[in-house]
């Protein structure tokens, strides 16, 4: 019950995350990864998430970040 809190925190703001690189608020985007891996981060160090997991989410989340952010370069060429 404790863990509840934590990991729905975490997966509201890896949402909103995603939201926000799919709409192509790429700026707002950025901070919201960074919020979301941040708080990734402290559910594995506190045990709620194993580490691994986290890893894998991180990375995900970098990953469509980045390709959004590419094809936004390539739009503006």
């Amino acid at each position: 019950m404790r863990n509840k809190s934590v990991r729905s925190r975490c997966k509201t703001r890896i949402t909103a995350a995603e939201k926000l690189i799919f709409g192509g608020e790429l700026d707002a985007a950025k901070e919201a990864v960074k919020s979301s891996v941040s708080s990734l981060d402290k559910a594995a160090e506190a045990g709620v998430i194993h580490p691994n997991n986290v890893s894998r989410r991180k990375s995900r989340l970098m990953k469509k970040l980045n390709k959004a952010s590419s094809a936004e370069k390539e739009k503006s060429e």
